[in-house]
C-alpha cells in the first residue's frame, strides 16, 4: 500500500486530499497542529495516521519523520499543504506577522521536504506544495501571505532541479477562489459577484478539484511532469486585469 504525507490535514484541501488518496487505496499520514481538529477528522476514517506537528518547527518536523520512518513501508507522497493567512495593510504588517505567515507556509514546506527527502528518494516519490494564485498575481492586503506563496513556488523548481537526480518530482498547486466553509461564511454577496465576474469558469472552484489535480500529480499518469506551477483557478490567474465593462456577452 503506497502512502502519502499530507500537512495541514485537518480541514479543507487537506482533508479533501487525504479523502482522494483513500479512494485510491493508498495509506495516509495526516499531519496538522491542531490537536482537537485533526482528531475529529481522522476519526471516521480508516487507514489514516495522525501526528500532531507544527511544520514550522524544526524539532517537531524531525520528530515526524522519525515516526514516518518507523511506521512507514514507503513515502511514496508528499503534499505540504500546512497554511496560515494573514490579510492586512503593509503599513500594518509588523515584523512579527509577517514571520508568523512565513514560518508555515515557507519554512514549513522546507523543512518538511528536507527530512523527508531520503524517504521520498527511496521510492521514486513526489512532491506537491500548494501555494495560491496570491503568488502568481498580487493583490491588495497580502503582502505576507502572496510573498509567502510566490516563495512556495520558487522553491518547487528548486527541489525539482536538484531532487530530480533522486529520482523525486516536485510540482505546485496554485488553488484560486475555493468555496470553502470560511470564505463563504466571510465573502460578502458583492464579493461572491465580483469573483465569478473574474473568472472565466463563473463560479468558485470546490476542495475535491483542487485534490482532483493533486492525486494526478502524485500519480504514475505524471511521471514525467516535475517542476511546473499550475494553477487550478476556473480561469482566473489568466484573465489578467481586464475590466468587466470590455467583455463582450455571455
Amino acid at each position: 500500500m503506497k502512502t502519502a504525507i499530507v500537512t495541514g490535514a485537518a480541514r479543507g484541501i487537506g482533508l479533501a486530499t487525504t479523502r482522494g488518496f483513500l479512494e485510491d487505496g493508498w495509506r495516509v499520514v495526516m499531519i496538522d497542529r491542531d490537536t482537537a481538529a485533526l482528531s475529529e477528522a481522522a476519526a471516521p476514517l480508516d487507514h489514516v495516521d495522525p501526528v500532531i506537528c507544527d511544520v514550522s518547527q524544526p524539532d517537531q518536523v524531525n520528530e515526524m519523520a522519525a515516526h514516518v520512518a518507523r511506521t512507514c513501508d514507503s513515502v511514496d507522497a508528499l503534499v505540504n499543504n500546512a497554511g496560515v493567512a494573514d490579510f492586512g495593510p503593509i503599513v500594518e504588517t509588523d515584523f512579527a506577522r509577517w514571520r508568523t505567515v512565513m514560518e508555515t507556509n515557507l519554512d514549513g514546506v522546507f523543512l518538511v521536504t528536507q527530512a523527508l527527502v531520503p524517504a521520498l528518494g527511496a521510492a521514486g516519490g513526489a512532491i506537491v506544495n500548494i501555494a495560491s494564485i496570491s503568488g502568481l498575481r498580487a493583490s491588495t492586503l497580502r503582502v505576507a501571505y502572496g510573498t509567502s506563496k510566490a516563495g512556495v513556488m520558487a522553491l518547487t523548481q528548486q527541489q525539482a532541479v536538484e531532487l530530480g537526480e533522486k529520482g523525486i518530482r516536485a510540482n505546485c498547486v496554485c488553488p484560486g477562489p475555493v468555496a470553502t466553509k470560511l470564505a463563504m461564511a466571510v465573502h460578502t454577496p458583492d464579493i461572491i459577484d465580483a469573483y465569478h465576474d473574474a473568472i472565466p469558469l463563473n463560479r468558485y472552484g470546490s476542495e475535491d478539484e483542487i485534490a482532483n489535480v493533486i492525486r494526478f500529480l502524485c500519480s504514475p499518469a505524471a511521471s514525467y511532469v516535475t517542476g511546473q506551477i499550475i494553477a487550478v483557478d476556473g480561469g482566473f490567474e489568466a484573465t489578467g486585469i481586464g475590466l468587466p465593462a470590455l467583455r463582450g456577452p455571455s
